[in-house]
């Protein structure tokens, strides 16, 4: 009942805040359309990670340079459903799933620790409500749509549950620990260091011959990574294929006005620290695990100091989350290693000094005799709402209690009021090519400032338009999507929002510079014929209105839709991944039409070509002598798409075998899980 009732009331909660907020139609704000239309490439091309998928920006391996892990899922939930569920019903069950998981699996570690339900819920109510600038907390990761990394947030609390009798010295090797980390790592890897923490404190503190213990961390370490080595590897290879998406500010003194201007995050300090004062007083504030009955141990009970070692465990995640936050911030960021940003890796730290904070619960509640369990968390639980409410951020709360009105826009509403179904009826019937967007997506409230509310619902264009779009999406690590906002395709960051461009620059140069021959021919090189502009972007349409390569505009609601006078010829699809171009007879080289890719081969006449890839980052073959040529062009996995398919299954292969021994052995099912 301890802790069946406050898990009861945390779920109510939770449904009660999933129906307001996701129930009446697909959640669409912001970045969600994008996130739904990776879930339909995995639909369409499969899982694995390196598919080409020409939708986007000429030509891109979606899931390869951006965590599959979320896509992955989705597609896991239309298999076992037999198909039952679509895309669109796949992903309303992932934004369920985001939205209560970080509470159920806080809850799930702090109950174990502390021994009580009622003193593990403050914990767990907060860890599902937090915003205060959080990327995956309920604004940011919930509904912006940062769906994976709330999800790879939400796994982290699970990895500590998993580790817990490896650390009190009753299991030899924690089983669950390496696909839970593989898992944190194909979500978002920007929880991964949060994640090794755990292992490397777990390893350093833990009970039993400290040698042994490090070599066992790392043996869980490496299981883990290499069950990701399926994606992992081959985005080590391709590297140079993705651009570092480093907009936010990840500065130190940003990184300290995120924390200070949250009260919530003072008291998450002074609960932590108040963890520390009680266990240094003896009064550790976490209860120890129960040892099953009648079963023999296969290492030495828990001591009599497992609930301070557990308790010190957690507590020395949060300094080590400090350092590393710092070190990213001090030395990798001015060494330009952008990959994981500062910024992100304050997700973890706020989830650790949380775990620390809620630690304090049992030490407080044992002090003050008179008071219960219950009135406790309901105590607890009212501070943090007060605490919440005096937040100096004036961009989101610190926690979010409940959906506002008009911020959790759906579907159907947002295509019926900006008219899209008329728009893509009208790409339909557009001349043979691409649609470029000379914006992102969509304003929801018509207001000056960039960062607006709007959805990225253009990026569904290639879905109900039949389509290949070029921009119409959020901000993106494809060279192309690069040459786009800078005029470059080189490998630098992308440091800029894209919504921050919308309206002011194009290929890099502002919208008033932009000349109309030379918007034309970048056009021609990304084959587009249609564009579309907005009712906002009048006056500053000098390099497209009459100029002679384009109609006069047709209007469709806030749209201005321009075509081209010629069709464009792009690659036709003539099996999985394989594509058939016709190559004139003129030139060294042919353009193909797609965006460079590595795994990308060309072939004429059962002859190998040659393949390159040009400064806007676009894809050209060689063209044989004899005049004009049909090329079969195919994208196939390489050295390192194998070598981590591999990787992956031995470790795989390995873990089900030790599981399997376990059993077979004997020992009760807790020592081969955790």
């Amino acid at each position: 009942m301890s802790r069946a009732l406050p898990a009861a009331l945390l779920l109510v909660y939770g449904i009660a805040f999933g129906h307001a907020a996701l129930g009446g139609g697909l959640l669409v704000y912001d970045d969600h359309p994008g996130q739904l239309y990776r879930l339909h490439h995995a639909l369409a091309f499969g899982p694995a990670p390196w598919r080409f998928d020409p939708g986007w920006w000429a030509g891109y391996a979606e899931l390869q340079f951006y965590p599959p892990g979320l896509a992955w899922l989705g597609w896991l939930l239309h298999q076992i459903s037999w198909g039952a569920l679509g895309a669109e019903a796949a992903y309303e069950v992932l934004l369920w799933l985001a939205w209560l998981l970080p509470g159920l699996t806080t809850f799930a570690l702090l109950s174990r620790l502390l021994g009580n339900g009622w003193l593990a819920l403050p914990g767990a109510f907060v860890a599902m409500t937090l915003s205060a600038g959080s990327r995956s907390g309920v604004e940011e990761g919930l509904r912006w749509g940062l769906v994976a990394a709330r999800l790879g947030w939400s796994l982290l609390p699970l990895l500590g549950l998993s580790l817990i009798r490896w650390v009190d010295g009753r299991s030899r090797l924690p089983l669950l620990a390496p696909p839970l980390l593989a898992a944190v790592i194909l979500l978002h890897p920007a929880h991964a260091p949060a994640a090794i923490l755990l292992l490397v404190m777990g390893a350093w503190l833990g009970v039993g011959g400290r040698r042994a213990r490090v070599r066992q961390g790392a043996l869980v370490a490496a299981l883990g990574l290499s069950l990701a080595a399926l994606w992992l590897l081959p985005l080590l290879a391709h590297l140079g294929m993705a651009l570092p998406l480093a907009w936010g500010d990840a500065s130190v003194p940003a990184l300290l006005r995120v924390l200070v201007l949250q009260p919530l995050v003072w008291l998450f300090v002074l609960g932590w620290l108040a963890a520390w004062g009680f266990l240094s007083q003896g009064g550790a504030g976490a209860a120890p695990p129960p040892t099953p009955p009648h079963r023999p141990l296969a290492r030495p009970g828990p001591n009599s100091n497992s609930r301070e070692l557990l308790t010190r465990w957690i507590l020395w995640w949060a300094p080590a989350m400090v350092a590393v936050v710092a070190l990213d911030a001090l030395v990798a960021a001015p060494l330009g290693l952008l990959w994981l940003p500062a910024d992100r890796l304050l997700d973890g730290l706020l989830l650790a000094l949380l775990m620390g904070a809620s630690l304090a619960m049992s030490s407080l509640t044992a002090r003050l005799s008179g008071l219960r369990p219950p009135f406790a968390a309901a105590a607890m639980v009212l501070a943090c709402i007060v605490v919440s409410g005096g937040s100096l951020a004036p961009d989101e709360p610190s926690l979010s209690l409940w959906p506002r009105r008009g911020q959790w826009p759906k579907y159907e509403e947002v295509v019926r009021g900006s008219r899209l179904d008329a728009l893509w009826q009208a790409l339909r019937e557009a001349p043979p090519g691409r649609v470029l967007f000379l914006r992102s997506g969509l304003t929801l409230e018509y207001r000056p400032e960039w960062w607006r509310p709007h959805t990225h619902l253009t990026a569904l264009t290639p879905l109900r338009a039949g389509r290949e779009i070029i921009n119409g999406t959020f901000t993106h690590p494809a060279p192309v999507a690069g040459f786009f906002y800078t005029g470059s395709a080189a490998s630098g960051p992308i440091t800029m929002l894209v919504e921050r461009r919308d309206g002011v620059t194009l290929f890099g140069q502002p919208l008033e510079a932009l000349s109309a021959d030379e918007f034309a021919a970048h056009c021609a090189r990304l084959e587009v014929s249609a564009v579309v502009a907005t009712d906002e972007d009048i006056g500053r349409l000098a390099f497209l209105e009459g100029h002679h390569a384009f109609t006069a505009p047709t209007l469709i609601g806030p749209f201005r839709v321009y075509l081209t006078r010629e069709p464009r010829s792009l690659p036709v699809p003539v099996g999985l991944q394989v594509w058939r171009l016709h190559a004139p007879g003129s030139g060294a080289f042919t353009p193909t039409g797609f965006a460079y890719s590595p795994l990308m081969t060309a072939t004429a006449g059962g002859a190998a070509l040659l393949a390159r890839r040009d400064g806007f980052g676009m894809l050209e073959v060689e063209r044989l002598p004899g005049g004009a040529s049909d090329i079969t062009l195919t994208h196939v996995p390489g050295w390192a798409e194998w070598t981590g398919a591999l990787l992956s299954a031995l470790s795989a292969a390995m873990l089900t075998a030790r599981g399997i021994l376990l059993v077979n052995r004997g020992r009760h099912p807790h020592d081969a899980s955790a």
